[in-house]
């Protein structure tokens, strides 16, 4: 199968002012990113905070330009007005309209996209009975919803455009162990039956060991390891993927905690 994602050689950096001086200097997120992803999978992106990952999605998603480097996404359909990828951000309120009714808002991302559907109403049933976003909640507006029901509703204006590339970023956190297990079955079937390809941000490895064929650890602003979901929590080959699968129990000693440290220093 080909690949919907080609990066190489991809840098960003940020300007950072001096609060005393108000000097600018420049300083580096991302270096010399470069890997292939393959159309129909789900791609796992970890490392700790600061590591470069959601700088990463913005720029796979076109939200911050990369300094150098090359980005190409394999699109099936040039004609679509919206992005082929499309970002669904922590803060899904950032996405939803707080005085919008859902269903108006899903309806003009159908319109703006320029599809040619001839069913427009059965397209938006499809949507949110695929996130299942419950029908009494398709008339409400942004702020009548909770967290939970506003990430689905993000979700739902994201699909309607019908992206080939969907960038999760960190969309398990402040979730119980259920509602967790409930997103992990709910992206493996938006994968399925919308054809799309995902790209998950998560910290917990745990998770990301459930839902993605293949996975990325990023350590400041590198990828220090890369390969298949069973290939890297089998058989990690750096200190830092090991220090993270190790730390996953939570059973590290203060002796360990140093080795693993000198090891990253």
């Amino acid at each position: 199968m080909k690949n919907i994602l080609n990066i190489t050689g991809l840098c960003c950096d940020v300007e950072i002012k001096d609060s005393v001086f108000g000097k600018s200097k420049k300083k580096r997120i991302l270096n010399n990113i470069s890997f292939s992803f393959e159309r129909g999978k789900i791609l796992g992106i970890s490392g700790k905070s600061g590591s470069g990952k959601t700088t990463l999605a913005k720029c796979i998603c076109g939200v911050i330009p990369p300094s150098s480097g090359k980005i190409k996404i394999e699109v099936t359909n040039p004609e679509s007005k919206s992005r082929s990828a499309q970002l669904l951000f922590q803060n899904s309120s950032d996405i939803v309209n707080p005085y919008r009714k859902i269903y108006r808002m899903v309806e003009e991302a159908i319109d703006y996209s320029s599809q040619k559907i001839e069913d427009r109403e059965n397209e938006i049933k499809e949507i949110f009975e695929t996130i299942n976003f419950p029908s009494h909640l398709w008339h409400k507006r942004g702020f009548q919803l909770s967290g939970g029901e506003q990430q689905r509703a993000a979700l739902a204006r994201i699909l309607a455009v019908r992206p080939e590339l969907l960038v999760l970023d960190e969309p398990f956190s402040a979730q119980d162990v259920e509602s967790q297990l409930n997103l992990v079955n709910l992206f493996l079937k938006i994968k399925e039956k919308l054809n799309v390809s995902i790209i998950c941000i998560s910290h917990d490895l745990k998770i990301l060991r459930k839902l993605c064929d293949e996975i990325i650890i990023l350590f400041k602003g590198e990828i220090v390891e890369k390969g298949t979901t069973e290939k890297v929590f089998s058989n990690p080959t750096h200190p830092y993927t090991k220090f993270l699968l190790k730390s996953e129990n939570y059973d590290l000693s203060y002796e360990e905690l140093q080795l693993h440290k000198e090891a990253l220093e």
